[in-house]
């Protein structure tokens, strides 16, 4: 296939001011909108949404240039390109004045969103270079540029091997699973993010266990398990939050330079009841709620405990980018987690093991999520079928035994997809419930996403460690695509 005129002449425009552009002339977004949406646009993908899909199945998400805390953090990939609204690979974006073939800090980030949210490849580029990286290696701040680089190409060669860009990365070529065909016979796969992060968060289960039974001698068994589970949960949460934008950037990195670091800890718990009024941090009596918990703020744990445990959330020792990493996977990862058991022996010993049932059972399983997703089409799907938000509140969707939450999650995504629709139909009747971001993005508001969580999803389990997953699981739903910004804003109006 030959390259199409728009190639050749955008090409040709870069190549007659390439000197003042790595002086510095162009900016990123002058680079983004100049050069990079033309030549993806040119790959077939609906870059500016002219055919006005909804936000759910538009091609391309443009994600807003919102910077956390300091310049430093940037918040989500410039672009995120999907298909039927899954994510299909990352673009991250750099003025021509980045040498993105040497930049190790930009390849690193890069590897990390999409390492982070599980996708097999992702782009970087300034449209100078054109760099493809292989996002099933896990990134390493040490990683020189050229590591996990796949595929690499200068300006000047995009007319010559536009065939090999087309039948890889046009939406044609995605749609009939390119990516997904290079992945399995071109590219080395190494450790995958939930499985990094089950290893993680196991690893922090043993030695919170082994502190906290030797800090307080008094507890219990059960209060064990719930004690380590929740302030995992708790740390987990707010650390997602903080890369999302809700909360404050390294609010729990900043904990190291103190002593009692737990004491620390429970004020941010505390204010998070206040913020996010949940079952995650409940610690005041409410009217109509179960017991608050008054239990585990009052535990000892040791600094030399929990300060590896906060290292590792943060970069450089981090390679998780937790604003990508999506709910369902943090589900999975939390369905293994909830296979093993704290037991105290007689000396007071604390040992990590795995329940019976799981023994029994030779492991954890869990149903794989295109088979989940095509109950709910089947069944939630029929049940909404021509129906108006008004008539359906009386519609419940149970899980009797619900796990870490994996089934309601989809259920509930289901939901908060129809909903959004039914709003955008009938905008000025449902205006409140909605807002615009940004980027020009509709979204249903936090309250109304909870709103419609309390209304129709419950989940049942025998197990008390499942349940607390399922309430962290959709929270993280609840809050998904939120900001600081966003969150204070209707949090001050609600």
């Amino acid at each position: 296939m030959t390259a199409p005129p728009s190639i050749i002449q955008l090409v040709d425009h870069f190549h007659f001011s390439i000197d003042l552009y790595r002086a510095g002339s162009l900016n990123e977004t002058q680079t983004r909108i100049e050069f990079i949406d033309p030549f993806f646009a040119a790959l077939g993908w609906d870059i500016r949404n002219e055919q006005q899909a909804s936000d759910i199945y538009k091609d391309v998400v443009h994600e807003d240039s919102l910077k956390i805390s300091d310049a430093k953090k940037a918040k989500a990939p410039d672009y995120s390109f999907r298909v039927g609204g899954v994510r299909k690979f990352f673009v991250e974006a750099k003025k021509p004045a980045v040498n993105v073939g040497k930049n190790i800090s930009a390849a690193f980030q890069l590897r990390r969103y999409g390492w982070s949210a599980k996708l097999p490849l992702s782009i970087l580029t300034d449209f100078e270079e054109f760099a493809i990286y292989d996002c099933r290696i896990m990134p390493n701040q040490n990683d020189s540029a050229s590591t996990a680089r796949i595929i690499y190409f200068k300006y000047t060669e995009y007319v010559d091997n536009w065939d090999e860009i087309y039948n890889l990365l046009s939406k044609e070529a995605v749609l009939n699973g390119s990516l997904d065909n290079f992945a399995e016979t071109k590219v080395k796969s190494g450790i995958t993010v939930d499985k990094a992060f089950l290893q993680e968060i196991e690893k922090w289960r043993e030695n919170l266990a082994v502190n906290i039974a030797w800090r307080n001698l008094e507890i219990k068994q059960r209060e064990l398990n719930f004690a380590v589970q929740m302030t995992i949960n708790r740390i987990v949460f707010l650390r997602i939050c903080e890369d999302r934008g809700i909360e404050i950037y390294e609010q729990l990195f900043n904990l190291l330079r103190l002593e009692n670091i737990y004491e620390e800890l429970g004020y941010l718990f505390r204010n998070a009841d206040y913020r996010y009024n949940s079952g995650l941090f409940h610690f005041q009596i409410e009217k109509g709620r179960d017991d608050p918990d008054d239990f585990t703020l009052n535990l000892k744990i040791d600094d030399t405990t929990l300060k590896p445990i906060i290292r590792k959330l943060y970069p450089p020792e981090s390679p998780y980018e937790f604003s990508v990493i999506p709910v369902e996977i943090l589900g999975q990862v939390y369905e293994q987690f909830l296979g093993k058991v704290i037991t105290l022996s007689a000396s007071r010993q604390a040992v990590v093991e795995a329940k019976p049932e799981v023994r029994k059972a030779g492991g954890v399983y869990y149903t794989p999520s295109y088979i989940v997703d095509y109950i709910v089409k089947q069944t939630i799907g029929k049940i909404l079928e021509g129906k108006k938000p008004e008539k359906i509140k009386e519609i419940t969707i149970i899980d009797p035994a619900c796990g870490s939450g994996s089934f309601l999650i989809v259920a509930y995504q289901f939901l908060l997809d129809w909903y959004l629709q039914q709003y955008l139909q009938n905008f000025n009747k449902y205006k409140k419930k909605v807002y615009q971001t940004t980027g020009g993005n509709f979204r249903l508001t936090s309250t109304e996403r909870k709103h419609i969580l309390l209304t129709h999803i419950y989940g049942v389990d025998i197990d008390q460690q499942a349940v607390e997953t399922s309430k962290l699981s959709l929270l993280l739903k609840v809050l998904e695509g939120e900001s600081g910004e966003t969150i204070t804003k209707q949090l001050t109006l609600f």
